[in-house]
C-alpha cells in the first residue's frame, strides 16, 4: 500500500495543497466561575443555539481541575466539547463558537438538505463542472488519497449502492444482482474529475453522487480543533457521536498523559472492551451494530463494500488512530471493510496509524464469542479492561 500521501493531485500533499493544512491541522476552557454562567453570558459568549436545537452544558467533574462539557444535537448526532474550568470564560465562548461551525458545515456537506452545497455538486456535476469551496475541494483530495491507499475499500460514491439496498431511508432490503451490478456503474473514484486550477469536479457520467457520511463528522472535529487552538486552547476533547473523537492536550482532572477514551462491547452496552490513550491525535469507530436487516437467518449491514457491492462482513467493530479526525473516520470504515488482515497491512505500512478491530471468532451467527485485534498501539495507548 502507498507509505506516502500524493505530491499531484493523486499526491495532494505538495507545499501549495490546500490537502495540506487539512491533513496537518492536527498535527502541530470555562474559568471557575463557569458555574454563575448565564444565558445572558452565553448570549455574550457566542449566543445561544437556534429553538429547537440547544445547547447543552454539564459539569463532568468537581475536582481543581473540574471538566465541562457543552453539546448540541448536529450531523444525527449529539456533538460536545469538553474543557477544564480553570481556563476560564473565553473557553466557554470558543467551544459555543465550535458547535456553531459544525452547524454551518451540515449545512455544506448534508445530502438530506436541498440547499447545500454538496447536494448541488450532486444535481449538477454530471451536466457541467462546479466549483468547490477550497476547504471542500482539500477534503476531496483527502479522499480520494484515502480511497487509493486503502485500494477502494473507503468511497464517498457509494449512494446509489446505499439506495438499492434500502439503508438511505432505513428501510433494508435485498437487492437483485442486476440492480446491483447497475449501481456499481456510477460508483468509484474513476467517475470523478477534478481540476485543482479551479477547483472544481464534474462527474463522468450521470446518476454518480458524493456523500461524505463516512467522513464528514471527523472532518467537523477537525475543523473544531483549528479554532479551539486559535482560541489559545491546549487541552480538550471533542467527539461527533462518541464514534468521532478528537483530543489535544491531556485530561487534567485525569492520571495519564492524554484523554481516555472506551472501546465499546460488541455485545454488552454497559462494557468496554479497553480504553485507548489519546493526545494530539483522532479516533475514528465504524459498526454496523444499529443499521442493518436481518434475512433468512443472514445479517446485512449498512456498511457496503464498494469493491463488490455487498455489505460487508466478519467484524462487529473497526477503531482506527490516526493525526486527523477526518483520517481516522474514513479509515474506521475502511478497516471495516478490509478485516484485520487488510487492517494490518495498512498499519504495517502507516506506522503513524493506530487500529482495534473486534471480530467474531468462528462463522456461527448464533455465537457471542471474539478476537481482539490491535496494530501499533504501543506504549500505554491500549489498556485493556481489568489491567488497570
Amino acid at each position: 500500500m502507498p507509505n506516502e500521501k500524493p505530491t499531484s493531485r493523486r499526491d495532494f500533499l505538495r507545499g501549495n495543497s490546500l490537502g495540506r493544512s487539512l491533513l496537518n491541522a492536527a498535527r502541530g476552557f470555562a474559568d471557575k466561575a463557569v458555574d454563575s454562567l448565564d444565558q445572558k453570558k452565553l448570549a455574550q459568549a457566542g449566543g445561544p443555539a437556534a429553538p429547537g436545537n440547544p445547547t447543552q452544558v454539564r459539569h463532568r467533574s468537581s475536582s481543581d481541575n473540574a471538566r465541562i462539557q457543552t453539546s448540541r444535537h448536529a450531523m444525527a448526532c449529539e456533538f460536545a466539547i469538553e474543557y477544564h474550568a480553570a481556563d476560564g470564560a473565553d473557553a466557554a465562548a470558543a467551544a459555543l463558537e465550535g458547535l456553531d461551525l459544525v452547524e454551518r458545515l451540515e449545512d455544506q456537506l448534508s445530502v438530506y438538505r436541498d440547499h447545500t452545497e454538496v447536494a448541488e455538486i450532486n444535481r449538477m456535476a454530471a451536466d457541467r463542472a462546479v466549483e468547490v469551496e477550497q476547504r471542500l475541494f482539500a477534503l476531496l483530495e483527502l479522499c480520494e488519497w484515502i480511497h487509493a491507499s486503502t485500494h477502494g475499500a473507503f468511497d464517498i460514491t457509494t449512494g446509489p449502492l446505499s439506495k438499492i439496498w434500502g439503508f438511505h431511508k432505513r428501510e433494508g432490503r435485498l437487492p437483485e444482482q442486476d440492480e446491483i451490478d447497475a449501481a456499481m456503474l456510477a460508483v468509484g473514484f474513476d467517475n470523478l474529475q477534478f481540476d485543482n486550477i479551479n477547483h472544481s469536479i464534474l462527474f463522468r457520467r450521470p446518476g454518480v453522487e458524493i456523500n461524505f457520511n463516512s467522513i464528514g463528522k471527523g472532518y467537523a472535529l477537525d475543523r473544531v480543533a483549528e479554532l479551539m487552538s486559535e482560541r489559545g486552547l491546549d487541552d480538550y476533547l471533542t467527539h461527533g457521536g462518541r464514534s468521532s473523537v478528537l483530543a489535544r492536550g491531556r485530561d487534567r482532572s485525569g492520571d495519564t498523559a492524554g484523554w481516555t477514551v472506551a472501546v465499546p462491547h460488541p455485545h454488552e452496552r454497559e462494557q468496554s472492551l479497553g480504553e485507548i490513550v489519546l493526545r494530539n491525535e483522532a479516533l475514528g469507530t465504524s459498526g454496523a451494530g444499529t443499521q442493518f436487516f436481518e434475512l433468512e437467518g443472514r445479517r446485512f449491514g449498512h456498511l457496503i463494500d464498494p469493491r463488490t457491492g455487498w455489505p460487508a462482513n466478519g467484524v462487529y467493530t473497526a477503531t482506527a488512530l490516526a493525526a486527523t479526525a477526518a483520517e481516522a473516520d474514513a479509515l474506521a470504515t475502511a478497516f471495516y471493510i478490509l478485516g484485520p488482515a487488510g487492517a494490518s497491512e495498512y498499519c504495517a505500512s502507516h506506522p503513524e496509524v493506530g487500529a482495534v478491530l473486534v471480530c467474531p471468532r468462528d462463522d456461527d451467527p448464533a455465537s457471542l464469542e471474539f478476537d481482539v485485534h490491535t496494530f501499533n498501539l504501543h506504549h500505554g495507548r491500549w489498556l485493556p479492561a481489568g489491567t488497570a
